[in-house]
């Protein structure tokens, strides 16, 4: 049984792979969603990831529509108890931005869509810095301090922002952010190492990465010469146009035959092994596709192999 990690400094323990809810409502529709969230759960994952602007990008279709899947799923299973929900704000079309105002609204709203009383992590979806850090804060508190948010975690944000969150936190007791969900993955290293990566280290914050196989990239399917079917083929194909890009997928190759794996799943190894990393995210339009995903919490990767990859990606 894989063991589950702590997020951060909250009492949440998570399965060492998040599903990304991204497809739920736009690649897989609701019958798909529900085949592939019980055999996450079924394989013992508890950690899904959402937001509430998913997916509004497609036509007719106005954001919320995974929230509203999940809920839905939620009540035919009723096993809200052991699913750990994290969506997020400041991006659904009706309640853009991060004002204290629109956190509680957005809350509320996300909550009648999951058909639940409370959430268990919730994201600041995108930094808005023209609002005040204290203004944020201070709204998620409240949330907090009313019992309808567990935990609360940040996302696209800068390291001075981030800092200036937990300071500010730190100074007024109020809720701290204990999580982060950065773009990272073997192909994009630069958002997240350096600075920010620095304040998460150094306030225990548990990064949760979205984009872990680059848009798709990173399962080995995008090789020079064949196409792929996929919504997302054209942002993972760019890849293979970059050096860095082969190098990962030869040194990938290397590896997942070295230790009979998919090559998806090193890619999400390698991520698991990164300092301060709790749980990359990944989405799955079928339930075929989960083993490569879910395997993650059973490959450890040799320190040797850790840096092939390193090196491969610099």
């Amino acid at each position: 049984m894989t063991s589950l990690r702590k997020l951060g400094s909250s009492d949440l323990e998570v399965f060492p792979l998040s599903l990304g809810g991204n497809v739920f409502g736009w690649t897989a529709d609701e019958a798909q969603s529900f085949a592939v969230l019980d055999a996450y759960t079924a394989a013992g994952g508890n950690f899904v990831d959402t937001a509430d602007s998913y997916s509004a990008w497609i036509e007719g279709n106005k954001g919320g529509e995974s929230e509203t899947i999940i809920g839905k799923w939620i009540k035919a299973r009723g096993n809200r108890s052991d699913v750990i929900i994290a969506t997020k704000v400041s991006q659904h079309p009706e309640y853009q931005g991060l004002t204290a105002a629109n956190i509680k609204a957005a809350a509320d709203a996300s909550l009648r869509r999951l058909g639940t009383d409370y959430i268990d992590l919730y994201y600041t979806h995108f930094d808005k810095p023209e609002v005040p850090v204290e203004e944020i804060i201070g709204a998620l508190d409240e949330l907090v301090r009313a019992g309808k948010v567990r935990a609360i975690g940040a996302s696209n944000i800068s390291a001075e922002r981030l800092q200036e969150s937990l300071d500010f936190s730190d100074r007024e007791d109020l809720a701290r952010y204990v999580a982060l969900q950065p773009h990272y993955n073997l192909v994009s290293r630069d958002t997240y190492e350096g600075a920010l990566r620095d304040v998460a280290s150094r306030a225990g914050l548990a990064a949760v990465p979205y984009y872990s196989l680059a848009s798709g990239f990173l399962t080995g399917k995008y090789r020079p010469g064949t196409a792929v079917d996929s919504a997302r083929a054209a942002g993972a194909g760019k890849h293979l146009e970059t050096e860095r890009g082969r190098r990962v997928l030869a040194a990938l190759d290397e590896v997942a035959q070295a230790r009979g794996a998919e090559i998806a799943t090193v890619a999400l190894a390698w991520l698991a092994a990164r300092p301060t990393v709790a749980a990359p995210i990944a989405s799955a339009r079928t339930p075929e596709q989960l083993p490569a995903l879910l395997a993650v919490g059973d490959l450890t990767l040799t320190d040797t192999e850790v840096a092939r990859l390193t090196e491969a990606s610099a």
